[in-house]
């Protein structure tokens, strides 16, 4: 028998901080809304790192944008991504998932930058995790905003 959002939210309220997975849930929420808003912001500012040496040239070059405009389009879309999941995890979190392969996909285009394409495969397997924890802890149905009442 398919769980009702009700009962989801219900259950959702149940849950208290001493519970595992809750704690995993809200460490790995926490992180994929903090981390994509500040790398976001970042790209705005450069002051973590130069943001542009991350840029694939066969990906960037074609564009008939500059690197830093890139960057800025980057930001932006990092920003909402972190708002996504701080929102709505569950969705937020297949956003991000799908981010990080896109990324990890223009890394391994830019020979020495294999070790960091390495570390977001990890993220990337970080952010599923959230996403299945998602459908425990978020009371929201995946695509609850165009589901019609």
């Amino acid at each position: 028998m398919a769980t009702t959002e009700t009962q989801r939210e219900a259950e959702a309220a149940q849950h208290s901080n001493g519970d595992p997975a809750y704690q995993a849930f809200f460490v790995l929420r926490s992180a994929f809304v903090v981390a994509p808003i500040l790398f976001g912001l970042d790209k705005f500012t450069n002051l973590m790192t130069e943001w542009e040496r991350y840029l694939a040239p066969v990906l960037s070059d074609p564009l008939p944008f500059s690197s830093q405009q890139q960057m800025y389009a980057v930001g932006v879309i990092e920003v909402v991504a972190g708002l996504v999941v701080l929102f709505h995890p569950r969705l937020g979190a297949l956003v991000v998932a799908a981010w990080l392969g896109g990324i990890i996909v223009n890394l391994l285009l830019i020979p020495g930058f294999y070790d960091v394409a390495l570390r977001d495969v990890g993220l990337l397997l970080a952010a599923l995790a959230l996403q299945r924890l998602s459908t425990r802890f978020d009371a929201h149905a995946l695509l609850w905003p165009l589901r019609k009442s």
